[in-house]
């Protein structure tokens, strides 16, 4: 015993009188040192503690825990922990019991609290339970069947193939191979009737005593879209204005023919009508501005209300449409253009201005049919410059549509830049951009007059 109260430890001694202490601190384990097996050491006080399986566990001094297992697990007191060692053959060998066998820890080498503090966080740790592991196994082979077969993959030869590199619809195409698509479709470059040609001329006034609705617009482009595939077409400007003339680029400056001589000298409207440059099958009757004072001279002529129809049924060719430009009027030419048609043809502008127009322009229809027309009906309305931002748009559709009913197209006309931007290059806007919305849209409108057209089995007349 010291002067501080501290005892010397017992040295213990081999065989050979080599001191076999171990002089490495208690509080300190070095896991890289090796480990003393029981036959390397002989305690000075030997305990014995029944362990696992019967065999006695090795100890040291009091208070000293075991140095090395032989495979077998100690139970201590209350204060005394199971460690799990390592085997008895040193380090190398392949422990007798597994590591995550139940009772049992990994070895952790001990460290210095007072250390640890100082570079770790102060951190609660949760053990998590291991959870089992849950395989779910078919009803099919608890029952002893057999498995369902599996569905080979279809290949190309088969119906049911897609392949993952060809869209299968148009609407996966790119915008512009969508455009060209529609280009094409509207252009008809075959030249082929892909629209189908009346059992009888088709006489239809373009009518609306209100103006900025689309007449003119309406007339050239579903002209330009008949043509193009496969009708016979001819387009009567009766507007002083001559906007039909500039839109199919037809000169209707003084001095040219037009459709005034038709009706107050009476020339004949073969003399008058010109064809339209780049469009096959579509004739142009212009007009100018020599028009404006028609009306009054028309006052005293005798039957003044059917010389434009007396000069259409004069006419040695044949049309599957005649389309009749009206002014923004209902004066003596819209008269005239009443009295020559068959149909009218009304576009209404989606606002409200154009609805308020047009009972005036009903009444005056018929009284033109009691009194000078009883062939004319209204076949076709045309809703024109729709606005799908705006609830005023969809509610005049709406009123339209339950007014008038079928005789409304399906085909609604968009605002559309393209429409108003044609005219200026002398173009209608199926040639101008084919492939823009406003051209589609008529296209989609010739398609459906042509084809209610064509359900009229009616024989053929001038």
């Amino acid at each position: 015993m010291h002067d501080d109260g501290r005892y010397d430890e017992p040295r213990v001694t081999g065989p050979d009188g080599v001191s076999t202490t171990d002089s490495v601190s208690r509080e300190t384990d070095h896991p890289g040192d090796p480990v003393a097996s029981p036959s390397d050491c002989a305690p000075t006080v030997r305990r014995d503690v029944p362990a696992v399986g019967g065999a006695a566990s090795p100890t040291g001094h009091p208070g000293q825990e075991p140095a090395a297992f032989t495979g077998q697990e100690s139970t201590g007191g209350p204060d005394h922990g199971a460690e799990p060692a390592e085997p008895a053959g040193g380090r190398g060998e392949a422990p007798t019991r597994p590591v995550n066998a139940p009772g049992s820890r990994p070895v952790q080498p001990r460290r210095n609290a007072a250390a640890s503090a100082r570079f770790e966080p102060a951190t609660a740790v949760v053990a998590v339970p291991p959870q089992p592991t849950v395989r779910s196994v078919p009803d099919a082979t608890i029952a002893g069947a057999a498995p369902a077969p599996v569905a080979p993959y279809a290949q190309p030869d088969d119906p049911a193939y897609v392949s993952r590199e060809t869209p299968t619809r148009e609407e996966d195409d790119p915008p512009l191979a969508m455009e060209a698509r529609r280009a094409v479709q509207v252009l008809n470059p075959s030249g082929e009737v892909t629209m189908p040609r009346p059992e009888r001329t088709r006489i239809m006034c373009v009518a609306n005593q209100k103006g900025g609705v689309g007449k003119t617009t309406t007339a050239v482009n579903l002209a330009v879209a008949l043509a193009l595939h496969g009708n016979r077409v001819l387009v009567i400007d009766l507007d002083p204005q001559g906007n039909a003339s500039t839109g199919l680029d037809v000169p209707h400056h003084t001095g040219i023919p037009d459709v005034y001589d038709c009706l107050i000298n009476s020339v004949p409207l073969a003399e008058v009508a010109q064809t339209v440059e780049g469009i096959p099958n579509l004739w142009c009757v212009p007009a100018t501005i020599d028009l404006a004072g028609a009306e009054i001279e028309l006052v005293s002529v005798v039957a003044r209300e059917s010389r434009l129809a007396r000069a259409i049924a004069a006419y040695p060719g044949t049309f599957d449409y005649v389309f009749i430009d009206c002014p923004p009027s209902l004066g003596l030419l819209t008269v005239n253009a009443l009295v020559a048609a068959q149909e009218v043809l009304i576009p209404i502008q989606c606002e409200y201005y154009a609805l308020e127009g047009l009972n005036q322009l009903i009444n005056n229809i018929n009284l033109v049919r009691q009194h000078l027309n009883p062939a004319l009906e209204v076949s076709t309305i045309l809703l024109t410059m729709y606005d799908r931002r705006t609830r005023l748009a969809d509610a005049v559709e709406q009123d339209v549509r339950n007014h008038f009913g079928d005789k409304v197209l399906q085909a609604v006309i968009p605002r559309n830049v393209r429409v108003s931007e044609a005219p200026s290059y002398g173009q209608s806007v199926m040639t101008y951009d084919p492939g823009s919305r406003g051209a589609t849209s008529y296209f989609e409108a010739a398609q459906e007059i042509a084809e209610r057209g064509a359900k009229e089995p009616v024989s053929r007349h001038a």
